[in-house]
């Protein structure tokens, strides 16, 4: 996985234009117990349109975080699964949801 081109000051930078998107780290949380159809991820994401929710996971799959996976047969189906980079990262993200569950108030 190579970070994206543009002005990054560092390597938390570089992750962040990785999560960008009101919409990427909440499609990793769902895809983080197994695969998932693009309905599935829709209807687990009220609000998203398939247009966004589309470009957010084509992202995801050209930064190497989540793989596309289409099974033959008489209808396609295409599912989504996170790759070994995407589970590290959202795992990396569980003590940002630690601090932000000890620090910020609702």
């Amino acid at each position: 996985m190579r970070a994206r081109p543009g002005d990054q000051h560092c390597a938390l930078d570089a992750v962040l234009g990785l999560l960008s998107g009101k919409w990427k780290v909440l499609l990793l949380w769902e895809l983080h117990d197994r695969p998932r159809r693009f309905g599935e991820l829709r209807r687990s994401l009220d609000g998203i349109s398939e247009k966004v929710l589309s470009a957010h996971l084509r992202e995801l799959e050209n930064d190497g975080l989540c793989l596309r996976m289409e099974q033959a047969g008489a209808v396609l189906h295409v599912e989504y699964s996170l790759t070994g980079a995407g589970s590290e990262l959202l795992g990396a993200l569980v003590p940002l949801t630690e601090w932000s569950l000890t620090h910020l108030r609702d």
